[in-house]
């Protein structure tokens, strides 16, 4: 039971009340950034047995390692930030879990009104000041007697709800303290009359509770949706992001009701961990030659989750126009980038596969499925016979070798550009790849270090990482919180000395401003930077270096970075040579050497 009599003064008071409600709410890990407007918050966290909390020196990287946590835990996370520019370094990450749809409470401490507007040091207009990105705003006032106790505890209330509600995502209160901002007992002060809260104090849980709901369609809309699919005679099911196994699972036992071609994204959960024989891995490289999937006339598409990363499936997409096009995603946006849409379904995955099926009828395994099938299993050989061959690291043989390692339940994070694109294409079915994480909301490379460790940490289990250089050197501050990691996290950075990705567009051709403004070259290694954060490190060149010192490191306890030295140029080459390689093959059923 929660004492509140021991409290010095009315910033103490409040201060507990509301980490103590978030605890009871299930929010039990605080990210604290230090700052002193803060204090009345921070020693509250302090006080509170049942809190755990993560310090950083950074905000911005801090608030990726909540979004990180967030995102493998499936539980909302707090940030704790002084006032003034502390709070703008929050922004790049609240917009990630906004448009990820991650459930984040943002506590912001601020000068009291007296000192708004006024020049006071350290003081900005923390008012609203993530727009839209934010699910809930509350401007709190400084504490005082005139406000009742239960007020603070039905903001909280309100603020956790709408973060965690069926369209999730950052829920910010700013609030105002005046001095002492210390747990200072202040003269005369006197908790005040706690007889409101008495049915509160002697139990754990929260003021309010609020029932969530499932959104649910109706028995004529069912119908109405499995008679559009009853028609279609060659069907996609593109799966994208998922929420979890079961979703997963239920995505799973609606394709073998119908019997479609399964495209499923890296970060969908199927890519990696599914051996169904409708899960077709290797779409992206088939749609590099997309007369074999034109061939069969598909008319229409079922997506399932998120976007994909594969941007040759958007201009397949846009070829082909399939109607209808169903969209199935658990929050009202719109989600659709090409406007080819028919059908947006706002519902959990899991629920519609549910729900659907009980109005389809069990269809035959058939000739599309089937063909794509063995094509995709064509790419796997090909794949396979170069890994074999290979002795350098190129971007699909690195693919193969993380995918095929890791001989525990073990997370992978991937970072933007180059590392989830590569993953995307050529990586290997391995079930022990068991979770698969990503800023894929805005697809920045900003926050990929302190987001993995995050993702590790909600994780609770062994983490990769797949990382660019200069996404690396984009979030260096955050190597400080290895200290946080309670798994092992393997952090392996592709070194080829400046923007891999851009030599793939279409400003390569214009090489008086491609390499100094797009490639944006550089001489850094990251050795020494190990050293200084005191993590474990080994540059490697070769497949075999890697496999050796890959192997090594899953099984180590901490962190270890493995750098690999590569070449843009060749890497590009290498891609597109077994591009070509691979279009021979899928089209004419034999490898090419």
């Amino acid at each position: 039971m929660l004492d509140i009599r021991d409290t010095q003064n009315i910033n103490h008071l409040w201060g507990k009340l509301i980490i103590e409600e978030l605890v009871r709410l299930g929010v039990e890990h605080f990210c604290i950034a230090p700052g002193s407007r803060s204090g009345p918050l921070v020693v509250a966290v302090a006080e509170n047995k049942r809190a755990k909390s993560c310090v950083h020196f950074d905000e911005r990287g801090l608030a990726y390692y909540a979004l990180g946590y967030a995102a493998s835990s499936g539980k909302p996370a707090c940030l704790i930030a002084t006032s003034g520019t502390a709070v703008a370094n929050l922004f790049p990450a609240i917009i990630e879990a906004s448009k990820k749809k991650l459930p984040l409470i943002i506590l912001t401490a601020d000068r009291p009104p007296e000192l708004r507007n006024t020049g006071a040091n350290q003081t900005i207009d923390q008012v609203k000041i993530f727009g839209d990105y934010a699910r809930f705003f509350f401007d709190l006032p400084c504490p005082t007697k005139e406000i009742s106790l239960e007020t603070v505890l039905t903001t909280i209330d309100q603020a956790v709800y709408r973060a965690r509600a069926n369209f999730p995502g950052p829920a910010h209160i700013n609030c105002m303290f005046r001095e002492p901002l210390a747990p200072i007992r202040e003269k005369g002060f006197t908790p005040g009359n706690l007889k409101p809260l008495s049915r509160w104090l002697k139990n754990s849980l929260p003021w309010t509770r609020y029932k969530f709901y499932e959104k649910s369609l109706s028995l004529e809309e069912l119908k109405n949706i499995a008679q559009e699919l009853s028609v279609i005679k060659r069907g996609i099911i593109a799966v994208g992001k998922l929420n979890n196994e079961e979703e997963e699972n239920n995505v799973l036992a609606l394709a073998r009701i119908l019997q479609w071609p399964v495209f499923a994204d890296i970060t969908s959960g199927l890519r990696l961990k599914s051996d169904e024989e409708t899960v077709i891995h290797y779409f992206d490289q088939l749609l590099l030659e997309p007369a074999l999937v034109t061939r069969h006339k598909p008319d229409g598409v079922l997506h399932l989750g998120g976007r994909l990363t594969s941007s040759r499936w958007y201009e397949f997409v846009k070829k082909i126009t399939p109607a209808p096009y169903i969209t199935v995603l658990n929050h009202p946006l719109r989600n659709d980038p090409l406007h080819c849409v028919t059908a947006r379904i706002e519902c959990s995955v899991s629920y519609f596969c549910g729900a659907i099926k009980q109005f389809l009828k069990q269809r035959k395994r058939n000739a599309f499925t089937i063909q794509l099938k063995k094509t995709s299993e064509r790419v796997q050989q090909c794949l396979l016979a170069r890994t074999k061959e290979a002795t350098s690291l190129t971007p699909s043989v690195l693919a193969r070798h993380i995918s095929r390692l890791p001989s525990q339940e073990t997370g992978l994070f991937l970072a933007n550009s180059m590392p989830i694109r590569i993953m995307d294409m050529f990586a290997g079915v391995n079930k022990n790849l068991c979770r698969v994480g990503a800023n894929r909301g805005a697809s920045g490379i900003d926050g990929t270090i302190a987001s993995a460790i995050g993702f590790a940490n909600g994780l609770g289990k062994p983490c990769v990482t797949l990382i660019g250089d200069l996404a690396f050197l984009h979030d260096l501050n955050s190597l400080a919180l290895m200290k946080e990691l309670k798994q092992p996290l393997v952090i392996i950075v592709i070194n080829d000395r400046g923007g891999g990705i851009f030599s793939f567009l279409p400003i390569v051709a214009f090489p008086d401003v491609f390499e100094k403004y797009f490639a944006a070259p550089h001489t850094f290694s990251f050795e020494l930077a190990a050293g200084m954060f005191q993590i474990a490190y080994a540059r490697v060149k070769t497949a075999q270096e890697f496999t050796d010192t890959y192997r090594d490191a899953l099984g180590k306890k901490g962190a270890t970075i493995i750098e690999i030295e590569a070449n843009r140029d060749e890497n590009y080459k290498a891609l597109q040579t077994l591009q070509k390689t691979i279009r021979v093959w899928v089209t004419q059923g034999r490898l090419k050497k």
